[in-house]
């Protein structure tokens, strides 16, 4: 990680469950600090994100409803 994580947001994205992963990691605007590979949040994202299972064809089409 590039910089400090607020120990907070990393709480938050480790609270985020997998629906909720999939459906910020489709909608969230361009920016999204969570995205941006140069801030420590992207690790943690990503981590937790492939800990769940990433999207499923069954959760892409809940979200997407």
């Amino acid at each position: 990680m590039s910089a400090i994580a607020d120990p907070k947001v990393v709480d938050r994205i480790n609270s985020m469950t997998r629906e909720e992963m999939c459906s910020l990691w489709r909608f969230a605007p361009s920016g999204h600090p969570y995205f941006d590979t140069t801030k420590p949040y992207n690790a943690v994202f990503k981590a937790r994100f492939d800990e769940l299972g990433g999207f499923s064809p069954a959760i892409s089409k809940a979200i997407n409803e």
